[in-house]
């Protein structure tokens, strides 16, 4: 069954995923190829205990972590070992590792266990860019053997870039992003994908149009190499030469009007329409699918196209194969997998990022977590709600808020970083229209995993008059008390023109009520959150009416 699962997706793979079990892998993990080339390579110094690498961080250390990683890679006796034992020396000559050292020793052992789970029919396609892709490719070449390398894939993402207005007046534009492209043997899957021909090729070389509106081209059929090719060799309206085709096929087809002679005298050509070509085979150079549009920007700024992942995804795996994604971030390789009919297995290390791919599927497709798909890591019941509670409160908030159908709000660095004041009092937004105007209403959503009171009502309120929303929602942990409840019966109703119906304007939920089905009482008409990006076009003083993603989120 179609699954998400939260956590470390080394643990993950080791835990649940089956050897030669999956058909295609895509991973685009996060890496800070912002920073200044030659700090990557800098030793770090620091007695950092552990940490785990989020999609928030966006770069990788060397701490205790990395080091016991190095430690097991180098003790398996395969050539994987040897190869980071000489990343070390040629990168950090045996001192304290640095960052893409760290970075590299990561990714060895979880692209050892992605070989592991793939099936021998199968493929990986990693995404990268030109910072540390030279290394990741002796990585994937020492894992997946370099006889199963396939292509180095250029996708151009912009059409131009320069950093010389901040100083930087030595490198080019950087405008592309590498895909390195293995298969585990030669028997892999591949299906033939082709993109449509430009307007200017049409144009120039399929420039004559019969009576049915029909473009064609005049095509050479003249058998290449002649007779030592084995073309034959025949007289055909009046012309000598060797076709490509016997005479009976050649007889055929003029007799179709497929074979056309301009003049008395001239060289037949073969009469080849527009619509009957499939386009041209895909290339390694993608320059015809841009950066995320609009109706699918997240707010993710490495956020990838979906028409990216159709066309690795249908090019390299077939309906009903398993498609693994173990650093899935807001879900548009398992939004593609799923738009083709494949099944497909999403792995992310933020509640905000799984609860993002809940509301993807949601949106696109109406699936719902628990139904139409497995989510294994996150809490399954009260006792599970209140551990991650106590654990973590922001990873609290994002594993509740998608249950509701509201996406988180405000900075999520500034909140990861313990900064207060970042959300104005507003952890979730929903957005709706409920009347002809087509103007977005907006319902707040607070979020407290802790102890409760009447003051935090009264909070609510004002928000909700401060944002000028219809409606505020406080989703508690706890029960509310007598005093919480009657404080929010007195804020009354909106009123729904488009429905004619009242509701209630500050509305309590608990995680337990959720979690037995029940939901906030808003109009029927829900916006999708893709359609309420575009649908509210001002902002508030806190800096947004949506999740402010940081700059350096992964796709």
């Amino acid at each position: 069954m179609n699954t998400l699962y939260y956590g470390d997706n080394l643990n993950i793979l080791r835990e649940y995923i089956k050897d030669e079990s999956v058909d295609l892998i895509y991973l685009d993990p996060p890496f800070n190829s912002n920073r200044n080339y030659n700090v990557l390579f800098k030793n770090e110094t620091g007695t950092e205990s552990e940490s785990q690498i989020t999609a928030f961080e966006d770069t990788w250390h060397w701490n205790l972590q990395a080091e016991q990683t190095y430690n097991e890679l180098i003790t398996e006796p395969d050539q994987v070992g040897r190869m980071v034992e000489a990343f070390r020396g040629f990168i950090s000559g045996q001192n304290k590792g640095n960052q893409m050292l760290a970075y590299l020793v990561m990714m060895a052992i979880r692209l050892k266990e992605l070989h592991r789970v793939l099936k021998p029919t199968g493929s990986l396609y990693l995404h990268c860019d030109p910072t540390a892709s030279h290394y990741l490719k002796i990585l994937l070449d020492t894992i997946f053997g370099g006889k199963n390398f396939q292509n180095e894939i250029v996708w151009k993402r912009t059409t131009a870039h320069s950093d010389r207005a901040q100083g930087n007046v030595l490198h080019y534009g950087r405008i592309h992003d590498i895909i390195l492209y293995f298969t585990k043997s030669s028997n892999a899957t591949r299906n033939d994908v082709f993109t449509p021909y430009s307007k200017e090729y049409i144009e120039n070389s399929y420039r004559h149009v019969d009576e049915n509106g029909r473009r064609y081209q005049l095509d050479n059929i003249t058998g290449p190499g002649g007779a030592a090719k084995g073309n034959p060799e025949y007289e055909f309206l009046g012309v000598t030469r060797y076709w490509r085709y016997s005479r009976t096929r050649m007889q055929e087809l003029y007799d179709q009007g497929l074979i056309v002679q301009t003049n008395p005298g001239t060289v037949p050509r073969f009469k080849r329409y527009l619509d009957e070509n499939k386009g041209v085979p895909i290339q390694d150079l993608i320059d015809d699918i841009k950066p995320a549009p609009q109706n699918e920007s997240l707010g993710y700024p490495t956020q990838k196209p979906v028409a990216l992942l159709e066309r690795i995804i249908s090019a390299s795996s077939n309906e009903g194969d398993v498609v693994l994604d173990p650093f899935c971030g807001c879900g548009t390789t398992i939004e593609a997998a799923q738009k083709l009919g494949r099944e497909w297995i999403g792995i992310d290390i933020t509640h905000l990022s799984v609860g993002l791919q809940k509301l993807r599927l949601k949106d696109s497709f109406d699936l719902v977590a628990g139904k139409d798909y497995k989510v294994i890591g996150q809490p399954e019941d009260l006792g599970g709600a209140r551990e991650l509670a106590a654990k973590d409160k922001y990873g609290f908030q994002w594993w509740i808020l998608p249950l509701i159908g509201a996406k988180a709000f405000g900075s999520e660095a500034g909140k990861k970083e313990g900064k207060k004041g970042a959300d104005g009092g507003i952890d979730g937004m929903i957005v709706f229209t409920d009347d002809n105007s087509d103007k977005a209403k907006k319902v707040v959503v607070s979020v407290k995993g802790g102890g409760v009171n009447v003051a935090q009502i009264r909070d609510l309120g004002h928000v909700v008059e401060r944002e000028k929303a219809a409606i505020g929602i406080f989703l508690t942990l706890e029960n509310p008390t007598k005093p919480m409840i009657e404080e929010a019966v007195g804020k009354g109703f909106y009123h729904s023109d488009g429905w004619n119906k009242d509701y209630p304007r500050l509305q309590i939920l608990t995680v337990e009520d959720i979690l037995n089905g029940k939901q906030p009482e808003l109009p029927p008409n829900i916006q999708t959150f893709k359609q309420a990006a575009k649908s509210i076009a001002t902002k508030s003083d806190q800096g947004g009416l949506f999740a402010e993603m940081p700059e350096n989120i992964d796709e």
